[in-house]
């Protein structure tokens, strides 16, 4: 590992930590693009290699949410399990796929996301007017949250489920972005407990994907090892972060960054399709 390529990898692991600590997901996106265009990865290296750091960075948000109670373990570790079946044919699909093809369809999947998180950050913004209207703020729900949608709407968990893990899988990503809305939306849980739940998703689905890569390429582990561990700090910072600003302000800016990045690998992708 270059002195160079640390100087400007490491960084980009607070950014990736700082963001899953604050959102419970969307961070871990750009560990892919860190590793491709910073430390020069291939991109099927660089979708494996980003599993290892989503994964450390899950486990210190995970930590720091769960102290505060924020976690719901049965529900999440029951959703995270459904998944691992996509998360498997995800990274089988992923290591068949050209290089080209893979980083457009990750550039699209930018694009995607940036849109969910600006309607997430338009969404929280009206139930922050409603609560300052008078509305008031509700309490944490009960420990047993979500884990009666598990029971009466099986298929629907079921299919969502596999689907955050097939795009585990393939992307290399943690995909909190979709685990979250997944949660209050599937499972009915309030967003702070959502957002806790979803970091315990993503360990199960990144471990997963990464033991099912073991053995297809070779990883740096040393520019790993740094960047995972930027991240972790990165994601208890995150997690204190959350606590001081709205989660609209840092949605709206993670989108914009967002966006700006997948043109970017558009691009430079789409012309070598």
């Amino acid at each position: 590992m270059s002195v160079l390529i640390a100087a400007t990898a490491l960084p980009c692991g607070l950014l990736i930590g700082l963001l899953l600590g604050a959102l419970g997901g969307g961070g871990s996106i750009l560990a892919v693009p860190a590793l491709v265009y910073v430390a020069g990865q291939s991109p099927h290296t660089a979708t494996a290699g980003a599993l290892m750091v989503v994964a450390v960075g899950a486990v210190t948000g995970l930590a720091c949410h769960a102290a505060a109670g924020r976690v719901r373990w049965a529900a999440g570790a029951a959703f995270g399990t459904l998944g691992t079946a996509g998360t498997y044919l995800g990274s089988r699909w992923s290591a068949a796929v050209d290089p080209a093809v893979l980083i457009a369809a990750f550039a699209g999947l930018m694009c995607v996301v940036a849109a969910a998180l600006l309607l997430r950050s338009l969404r929280e913004r009206r139930a922050a007017k409603a609560a300052r209207g008078g509305v008031g703020i509700a309490p944490l729900p009960p420990l047993s949250e979500g884990t009666a949608s598990l029971r009466s709407r099986p298929a629907r968990v079921t299919a969502t489920a596999s689907a955050v893990g097939l795009l585990t899988g393939f992307f290399g990503v943690g995909g909190g972005f979709v685990v979250v809305p997944a949660l209050t939306l599937v499972l009915g849980m309030e967003m702070p407990v959502a957002v806790g739940t979803s970091l315990l998703v993503i360990v199960i689905n990144s471990t997963t994907a990464l033991a099912t890569r073991a053995g297809t390429g070779v990883l740096d582990w040393p520019l790993l090892v740094g960047v995972a561990a930027c991240t972790a700090l990165g994601s208890y910072a995150g997690n204190r972060l959350a606590t001081r600003l709205p989660p609209q302000v840092l949605s709206t800016a993670f989108a914009s960054l967002v966006a700006v990045l997948a043109v970017a690998m558009a691009a430079t992708a789409v012309p070598r399709l």
